[in-house]
């Protein structure tokens, strides 16, 4: 145990923990984006709708491609 690399399979642990997060993220990361444009510009509920749908299309495209790479058993990026 002592001799062993602890390096690659952590950073493949790593990689595989942030794919679960990756969808919640983008959402969260545009419901807020609209919620703050809503409230400043006065626009209510149409940018909140719009930046989470485009939160939600984000946070797929991105998790497609993580798991696309994960399949493809790419090396993990440093």
């Amino acid at each position: 145990m002592a001799g062993e690399p602890k390096g690659p399979g952590l950073r493949r642990l790593a990689e595989m923990t942030s794919i679960g997060l990756i969808l919640p993220s983008s959402i969260a990361v545009g419901l807020f984006m609209g919620y703050f444009l809503d409230r400043w510009l006065g626009t209510h509920p149409w940018l909140l709708l719009t930046f989470t749908v485009l939160g939600v299309a984000s946070g797929l495209l991105s998790l497609f491609r993580a798991l696309k790479k994960e399949i493809r058993g790419d090396p993990p990026e440093s």
